[in-house]
């Protein structure tokens, strides 16, 4: 997916068994990059882009995927829009979604205590190795050695969208031109995939994102404005 996973398994397990979960992530990563990667051509959201794979042809995650990105285009007024870039590209869903899977199965197999980071899109669960709430960095828009914000929690999905790496690369899909406005969002939430999708809708529609987001239930919100203000919710769960 054009980015770094990592993993943290802080449970007191037999190092073979941290091995065998360590495996299954990044197994699955791999698989949701032979799957939906935009840069491979073999891989099935290509292949169905250019009608050479039906969608009834197509693995039950790429199908369930794409459901998805069509349900949130409805609910995000077409803001959240997975051919906004003119193909397909649904990756504003599926980075925090594969790491929501990963760390759903993680727990299913005991791992109760775990952070999965997949190009910041975290999802953390139980305590850290120092027996602590989880500590979640939110890299600085302008200094990528710092940070503006530190979350804390012990089940928390953290998703954050940003111009500051690839540019301006979210579109607005209303005027068909880069996003403008918005220089960081983050959103925190239950699931780490609509985390994700709703971080990068709040990007798309610029400065209007943040009474969006203010009026999103279920999650909270830190964003950067492109004029360098730190706008959050109230009840986001910053570190003390």
């Amino acid at each position: 997916m054009g980015t770094a996973i990592s993993l943290d398994v802080a449970d007191d397990l037999p190092d073979a068994t941290l091995r065998a979960l360590a495996d299954d992530v990044f197994d699955w990563m791999r698989e949701v990059d032979a799957r939906f990667s935009t840069y491979r051509e073999d891989s099935e959201v290509r292949r169905f882009e250019r009608g050479e794979l039906l969608l009834s042809e197509a693995s039950e995650d790429v199908r369930a995927v794409l459901a998805t990105c069509a349900d949130l285009w409805g609910a995000t007024d077409g803001f959240f829009d997975a051919y906004a870039t003119g193909g397909l590209d649904p990756s504003g869903y599926v980075k925090g979604w594969a790491a929501q899977v990963a760390s759903d199965r993680l727990l299913a197999a005991g791992a109760v205590n775990h952070c999965v980071n997949a190009g910041g899109d975290v999802r953390a669960r139980g305590h850290s190795a120092f027996g602590r709430p989880w500590r979640i960095g939110v890299r600085h828009p302008w200094d990528a050695n710092a940070t503006c914000l530190v979350l804390a929690g012990t089940d928390l999905a953290v998703a954050t969208s940003g111009v500051y790496e690839r540019g301006h690369h979210v579109r607005d899909p209303r005027r068909g031109a880069p996003a403008q406005g918005l220089r960081s969002v983050t959103v925190v939430g239950p699931d780490l995939g609509l985390a994700d999708a709703y971080a990068t809708t709040a990007v798309a529609m610029g400065r209007a994102g943040v009474t969006w987001l203010d009026r999103l239930p279920g999650h909270t919100h830190a964003v950067v404005t492109d004029n360098a203000r730190l706008l959050r919710s109230p009840t986001l769960p910053v570190a003390p």
